[in-house]
């Protein structure tokens, strides 16, 4: 499956730059989003470079014969009307783990807003881990990765910092921050 996902990337011109973290949990902020091919990227570079990593998803998503495949592409059920909210569910999916690393695209990637929300940052301060950037950059075709940070306790200042590292860095449809 490596093979296949590796010359896929390759065929298609992608490319691959930087390296990921040697951690064992980590929120992945993969912005800019602007396509649900994103996802289909994201997997693709998954299974090519060897790692697993997680997403959440609407529990309705895994109901029904699809259930067993978007468990096996990582996808973890959320219910947004329980009582400890999606970042409470995504926190808890970080406990009992030996191993997870969780993507989460913040939400106002996907059309132009001047606000990105908080919840990837709650999640990563709620489990102690760091935040890792991942972007996708399709004019140049390039899958970015990094930088590391550490949460502070001011979501704006590090929403700000990954902002700045996204500057010149396109969505397949892009809009601008």
């Amino acid at each position: 499956m490596a093979a296949v996902a590796r010359s896929a990337l390759r065929r298609a011109g992608w490319r691959i730059e930087g390296g990921l973290p040697d951690l064992r949990k980590v929120v992945a902020v993969m912005a800019p989003h602007t396509s649900n091919w994103d996802f289909v990227l994201a997997m693709t570079f998954m299974f090519a470079v060897g790692i697993r990593f997680s997403w959440l998803g609407k529990d309705a998503l895994f109901r029904g014969p699809l259930g067993p495949l978007m468990r096996w592409l990582g996808g973890v059920p959320v219910r947004r009307d329980a009582p400890t909210g999606v970042v409470g569910q995504a926190i808890a999916a970080f406990g009992g783990r030996e191993k997870f690393i969780l993507v989460v695209a913040p939400e106002g990637t996907r059309k132009a807003t001047s606000t990105w929300k908080t919840g990837f940052h709650r999640i990563a301060l709620g489990a102690g881990v760091p935040l890792f950037v991942v972007s996708l950059d399709y004019p140049r075709k390039l899958i970015i990765l990094g930088p590391l940070l550490e949460p502070s306790d001011d979501a704006q200042v590090d929403i700000d910092r990954i902002q700045e590292r996204l500057q010149g860095v396109q969505g397949k449809f892009p809009h601008g921050y």
